[in-house]
């Protein structure tokens, strides 16, 4: 029997391969491929070897600021590569992206592929950065046959960029919505997610956020907004700690969150379930691809206020499912969400849309099948054939 393609996926951390990528990734071992990941190693790697994935510790992946780390990782994948001879090298931005993909170029790997989940650089950046990013990028989009750009404006920028246009795709992004179906939970069980979120009374308004505790997130702005609502208003946030992040939150910022009446739920599995007890789910974010937690949110019913930025832009449209509002700006946050707090129709209105708009854009069988389409395009020149020997 014929040995079946092996598509090698590259990223920092086995968060991220499990988190974002774990339902990809199984499906990708459902068509028929042989699905390895490389990544530092960590906590989620039994879950990736459940799904089916081989895993591969890498030792200087980090997602730290570390010069040396990140100089040691291009040698380290080019063995790598040498070693496995996948038949696809899939990277992930950011770093990964950039020395993944000219290892894999060095390496002679016949297929490169990289997913673009957002650019690390923004039109109104600072000159010095974004030239710094561009160049980067445009330097590894040589070494790949395919960019998978989940969101619309960086796709508009690679084209300035010069990306060869033959290489970019837009992805998009997307989310189980079958997990993501409030349809899922009765009242009862809803009624146990507003208390879980700190709702104790009849009347409260349950505002929620989930994202990694850091300052790119927008929880500063959101901490300091929460002191300008009313009474009623109850402000609950999901997220893990990220102590080796440059702009993580300190333990002095969380205790003052908390003692300001911010209820801190740490990291939770049970997300779903949460966005029911929310009456509206706040993303401050001041960078975004496309955000996951935001298309959830929707997914779920819940009207969103989110930061004016690209990612934001393509999950909310604003005063249909939501408010956008300007990054960095506590009291604007703190007006639309009192805004919202206080109009139940206009909430009822923006929920009853919010559904319908995730299941038309925020399927992530779509971007299963981009992604299934572009390998089999990049590895036998047409759509779709059904790789052999199945793993599973």
């Amino acid at each position: 029997m014929t040995s079946p393609p092996t598509v090698l996926h590259v990223a920092t951390t086995d968060m991220t391969l499990e988190l974002l990528l774990g339902p990809q990734l199984s499906a990708f071992a459902d068509a028929g491929y042989r699905v390895m990941a490389a990544s530092a190693p960590g906590p989620y790697v039994e879950a990736l070897q459940a799904r089916g994935v081989e895993h591969v510790p890498l030792r200087h992946a980090t997602r730290s600021m570390s010069l040396w780390e990140d100089a040691q990782a291009l040698p380290e994948l080019v063995r790598l590569f040498r070693r496995l001879r996948p038949d696809i090298v899939h990277t992930h931005n950011p770093k990964p992206g950039i020395y993944g993909r000219a290892a894999a170029r060095l390496a002679g790997v016949p297929v490169v592929v990289n997913t673009v989940h957002g650019l690390y650089a923004l039109p109104e950046d600072r000159r010095a950065r974004r030239l710094a990013v561009y160049s980067l990028e445009r330097a590894a989009a040589a070494c790949s046959q395919a960019e998978l750009v989940q969101n619309e404006e960086d796709l508009d920028v690679l084209r300035r960029l010069r990306v060869r246009p033959g290489r970019l795709v837009l992805l998009g992004n997307g989310i189980d919505l079958g997990r993501f179906d409030p349809g899922r939970f009765d009242v009862d069980a809803i009624a146990d997610a507003r208390r879980a979120l700190g709702a104790t009374r009849e009347g409260e308004v349950v505002v929620g956020s989930v994202g990694r505790l850091v300052a790119e997130k927008g929880y500063r702005e959101l901490f300091a907004a929460t002191g300008q609502l009313p009474a009623d208003v109850r402000v609950a946030v999901i997220g893990m700690d990220e102590p080796t992040k440059q702009d993580a939150l300190t333990a002095t910022e969380l205790a003052a969150a908390s003692a300001a009446g911010v209820l801190l739920l740490g990291e939770r599995h049970d997300v779903e379930w949460l966005y029911t007890g929310m009456d509206i789910f706040v993303l401050a974010s001041h960078r975004e691809g496309v955000p996951r937690a935001a298309m959830e949110a929707a997914a779920m019913g819940v009207p969103i206020v989110a930061t004016n930025v690209r990612g934001c832009r393509q999950v909310v449209e604003h005063g249909v499912n939501g408010l956008l509002v300007p990054p960095r700006d506590p009291r604007a946050l703190a007006e639309a969400i009192r805004h919202l707090a206080e109009d139940g129709p206009l909430r009822a209105q923006m929920a009853a849309v919010a559904r319908a708009r995730a299941e038309r854009l925020f399927d992530q069988q779509r971007c299963i099948d981009v992604t299934l389409d572009v390998y089999a395009r990049l590895l036998h020149g047409q759509r779709r054939p059904a790789p052999t020997g199945a793993l599973r």
